[in-house]
């Protein structure tokens, strides 16, 4: 399951390995950077878009789908690419990653998340600590939720499985497509959603907001787990 496989430039060869250190670090700066692009694009948008939310979540959209391409191609190799806490425990849950490994990499990645909200405050002039007013609730929205960290582990498992140097495009064009057939605008990430509570931006969500989202993409996640690990099980040869 592990994203490395899918960006080894040579998938049937062995992915290098490096040191946990190394693993953390690529974990880290890669959140950071994603979150990082999904607020600044976020504020750059609402800036420009002269009132048009449309067009501001558009340029949110197609700039985090671009990022993801690039990230998951980057880090890929490093860390696997995670970024993410609900890949991770897709990844804990297929025994591919040890709890104390699992809870390192959640750990690094909620940190980088929170210094990529900060790096965007900064870029952009504004207060660095900040608390989103944003409320998301509702059924639809925590359904949404669901659908999208289904819809991402699927990408992934099915990738892995069958086109694994297709990985970090499909994953990025699967974050495009559900940034607009989701209520939600596709968080699809606990690390991801408790950073953009800190953000009173047009990304942003409201803390109170927060714990839903969260339950419903670890649902999501262990779902698609669960189903694909059936799904795409070989039969027993005759």
């Amino acid at each position: 399951m592990d994203v490395a496989e899918a960006t080894s430039p040579h998938p049937e060869s062995p992915p290098p390995t490096f040191s946990l250190t190394r693993q953390l670090a690529a974990e880290g700066l890669g959140t950071a950077l994603l979150l990082a692009v999904v607020i600044g694009s976020g504020i750059m948008g609402d800036r420009l878009c002269g009132g048009n939310v449309a067009v501001a979540l558009l340029g949110n959209t197609i700039s985090t789908g671009a990022a993801l391409v690039v990230l998951i191609t980057i880090f890929g190799p490093l860390s696997g690419a995670h970024f993410n806490p609900a890949v991770t425990l897709a990844v804990l849950l297929k025994g591919e990653i040890s709890p104390a490994t699992a809870l390192l990499f959640v750990l690094v990645q909620l940190v980088g998340a929170v210094a990529g909200v900060c790096a965007a405050h900064a870029m952009f002039g504004e207060a660095i600590l900040q608390v989103s007013g944003k409320l998301r609730d509702g059924p639809g929205q925590m359904l949404s939720e669901f659908i999208a960290t289904f819809g991402l582990l699927a990408t992934i498992l099915g990738c892995v499985r069958f086109s694994v140097g297709f990985t970090p495009v499909a994953v990025g064009l699967y974050i495009t497509s559900a940034y607009w057939f989701t209520a939600s605008t596709s968080f699809a990430n606990p690390a991801v959603t408790l950073a953009r509570s800190l953000s009173n931006t047009f990304a942003g969500i409201a803390p109170s907001s927060a714990p839903a989202f969260i339950a419903a993409q670890i649902a999501g996640a262990a779902t698609a787990v669960g189903l694909f690990g059936w799904l795409l099980k070989e039969a027993p040869a005759p």
